[in-house]
């Protein structure tokens, strides 16, 4: 789960943790008094769920007050294009007191799957191109991965920097660190992390995703989820009790089991077309579970065929045919839909569908699926 930087950079507060002023707006009658309040030069900043805001033009210095007025109603309610969510309408802003900056610094904690640790990377190359210094020059980027005690300042040192600014750093580091463990967060990034002529360090941006599977043991930050924010597919998956990912294909896919499911997209990509989605029912799909899983697949406007690719173990091809059938019957599917089956009471199944009435396509192996979805 995302949540927005304002509300990291709450977190980030009850850590102890040093973050610039600022004021959350939702309607444009509060700008004017809360630019009032911050005072000038400000940063009026777009809270969406994307990274690369700045440049979108979602993030934006005024120096003084007409400017942040006109900076502030333009983004407040824009349509903000970014190279890594998309379009995204702007319904808060984020008005922060601007800091002046010396330095700018990455920062950030997150999982490292190959080492099988927590991961702990720093950059004297922070701010927005911060992707290019990892593609160009990756030399400049130094990580420590955590596999017992956390000492930052061996990483921090690195940086050569003065005494008085590392320590705060792996002061900074460690505090972060105790929040990702306490709260289950998955990554912690700050950047950047600023450095002011006083030697002040100050965490100008903030950005936490959590671990959804431990979202139970902390109603605080379940609370923090903003459903706007959400892709609406997902969001509905989430409630029908689905694995499910929107994609950019046309083909909508269900399978049970998530290897199957990126086996099967493959096989979409071999006929020529792009899967409109992951979809994992699970072994143990219910017939109203099946219904629900093809209700969300047909509500995408792109799809133009489902293939289903069901190996059957927990979930019996005969129950999942039956599921199937009778979820066609219901939501009067009119787009293809093509069956494959392997497992148990595969036979049983292949003759529920083909007895149906219904315009299935069974086929025994993938090579005649690849077939069948090539021609759509």
């Amino acid at each position: 789960m995302k949540i927005h930087e304002y509300q990291a950079k709450a977190l980030f507060k009850e850590y102890g943790i040093n973050v610039p002023p600022s004021i959350l707006c939702e309607e444009n009658a509060k700008i004017e008094c809360s630019i009032e309040k911050i005072g000038c030069p400000c940063v009026i900043k777009a809270q969406v769920h994307s990274g690369a805001r700045g440049k979108a033009g979602g993030v934006k210095l005024a120096k003084d007050y007409d400017s942040a007025v006109k900076i502030s109603n333009e983004i407040l309610g824009m349509e903000l294009k970014s190279s890594q969510a998309g379009v995204k309408k702007v319904n808060k802003i984020l008005i922060e007191q601007a800091v002046d900056i010396d330095r700018e610094l990455y920062l950030s904690l997150t999982f490292d799957r190959a080492n099988e640790c927590i991961a702990f990377i720093l950059s004297l190359e922070g701010g927005m191109d911060i992707e290019e210094v990892a593609k160009i020059a990756p030399e400049k980027i130094h990580t420590d991965f955590i596999k017992k005690e956390f000492n930052p300042y061996k990483l921090v040192q690195k940086l050569r920097l003065s005494e008085n600014i590392s320590l705060k750093i792996s002061e900074i580091a460690q505090k972060l660190y105790k929040l990702l463990l306490e709260k289950d967060a998955t990554l912690i990034e700050i950047n950047p992390l600023v450095v002011t002529k006083m030697e002040e360090v100050i965490a100008i941006d903030a950005k936490i995703n959590f671990d959804d599977n431990a979202l139970f043991k902390h109603e605080d930050i379940l609370s923090l989820k903003d459903e706007k924010e959400e892709n609406p597919y997902e969001l509905q998956a989430q409630k029908d009790g689905l694995n499910y990912i929107k994609m950019d294909g046309t083909i909508g896919c269900m399978v049970n089991g998530a290897g199957l499911a990126m086996a099967t997209m493959d096989v979409i990509r071999l006929a020529g077309k792009d899967a409109a989605n992951f979809l994992d029912v699970g072994g143990g799909a219910s017939s109203e579970k099946i219904e629900k899983a093809f209700k969300l697949l047909i509500s995408d406007k792109n799809l133009q065929a489902v293939f289903i690719n069901i190996f059957g173990g927990i979930l019996r091809c005969d129950f999942l045919a039956e599921g199937v059938k009778n979820a066609i019957k219901t939501l009067n599917v009119q787009c293809p839909v093509i069956v494959r089956m392997e497992g148990t009471n595969k036979k049983q199944g292949a003759e529920i569908l083909n007895n149906s009435g219904l315009k299935f396509t069974v086929v025994n192996d993938l090579n005649k699926a690849i077939e069948v979805i090539r021609k759509i």
